[in-house]
C-alpha cells in the first residue's frame, strides 16, 4: 500500500539522505519527496512510500523517531503520489474548456493533487455560525492548525447545502464551523483533517479533507497546502464566473456524495 510520511528534520546536508536510508531499513519503497518547508533550520518533507501490505507501521514510526533531532509529524494513506504543482495549470485549462463542469470538475480532482480523501463544494449561510449554534461552546486553540471543539455545541448543528460532493465524501458529515470565510486548516473533534478555502462570492466554501485513522496519525494540511487549495478556488472562481451564483443543491438523497441512478451528477 501507498503511504505519505510527514516528517520534520533538521535542514542540513546529509539529513534527508539519512531520513530516505532509515526508511529503506524499515521497508519501504520511497516513490516520491516533496518539500513542504524550509525555515529557520527546519524542514518539513513529506515521503510517499510503497509499504507492505498488512505490515504495521510501528517499525517505521519507531526507526524515524529514534533520529536526533527528526519528528513524526503526520502518516496516513494515500491513493497515489501527490501531483506535482505543475498539474494546477491543466486543472484549470480543464475547468476553463468546460465551465459549466467547472465546480464538479474541481472537487473531484483537488483530493488527489493533496493525498486527501475527498472534497466537497458547500454554499454557507452569513448566519449559518449562529443559527447552527457553532459560536457557543466552540474552543479554538492557536496552533499549527484550528481544532474546533463541537461536542460542547448547545443546539443541533445545521449542515450547510452541499452542492457538491467527491465519491469517497463520508455518508454521515458533521462538518466543522467554518466562518468566518478565509482559507484555513482545521481540525475536527473525531481527528479528520480539513483545508478550507472560500470562491469569494456567495457564501461558496471548498472543503478538502483526510478522514481520520485510528491506527495511523493523520497529518493536518500544511500552510503550504492550503495555499495552493486558495489559489486554485481563487482562480477557478474566476472561470467559472456567475455560474457560483446560481449553483443549486441537488435533488435529496440518501447519503452525502451517493445518488441514485436516476438522478444526474450535480454541478455548476
Amino acid at each position: 500500500m501507498l503511504l505519505r510520511v510527514r516528517v520534520a528534520l533538521p535542514d542540513r546536508p546529509g539529513s534527508l539522505g539519512q531520513v530516505a536510508r532509515t526508511l529503506g531499513v524499515a521497508g519501504a519503497d520511497i516513490v516520491q519527496v516533496v518539500v513542504l518547508e524550509r525555515l529557520g533550520g527546519r524542514a518539513i518533507d513529506d515521503f510517499t512510500v510503497v509499504w507492505p501490505g498488512g505490515a504495521g507501521v510501528e517499525r517505521l514510526r519507531a526507526g524515524l523517531g529514534a533520529m536526533p533531532g527528526v519528528r513524526v509529524d503526520g502518516i496516513w494513506r494515500a491513493i497515489g503520489a501527490p501531483v506535482a504543482g505543475a498539474f494546477d495549470a491543466e486543472l484549470l485549462t480543464q475547468i476553463a474548456a468546460n465551465p459549466n463542469e467547472g465546480l464538479a470538475t474541481l472537487v473531484d480532482t483537488v483530493p488527489a493533487l493533496l493525498a486527501a480523501d475527498w472534497a466537497m463544494a458547500i454554499r454557507v449561510p452569513a448566519d449559518w455560525a449562529v443559527r447552527s449554534g457553532s459560536s457557543v461552546g466552540v474552543e479554538v486553540r492557536q496552533g499549527v492548525d484550528d481544532v474546533l471543539a463541537l461536542g460542547a455545541l448547545r443546539h443541533k448543528p445545521v449542515t450547510p447545502p452541499v452542492l457538491y460532493a467527491s465519491w469517497r465524501a463520508p455518508q454521515q458529515l458533521r462538518l466543522p464551523e467554518v466562518t468566518p470565510l478565509r482559507a484555513r486548516a482545521m481540525t475536527g473533534v473525531d481527528g479528520t483533517r480539513y483545508a478550507v478555502a472560500p470562491f469569494g462570492r456567495s457564501g461558496l466554501v471548498l472543503v478538502v479533507a483526510r478522514s481520520a485513522d485510528a491506527e495511523l496519525p493523520v497529518a493536518a494540511f500544511h500552510a503550504t497546502e492550503v495555499d495552493r487549495v486558495a489559489q486554485l478556488v481563487r482562480a477557478a472562481a474566476v472561470i467559472v464566473g456567475d455560474r457560483l451564483d446560481t449553483a443549486k443543491a441537488p435533488a435529496p438523497r440518501t447519503a452525502v456524495g451517493e445518488r441514485s441512478s436516476e438522478e444526474p451528477a450535480s454541478a455548476v
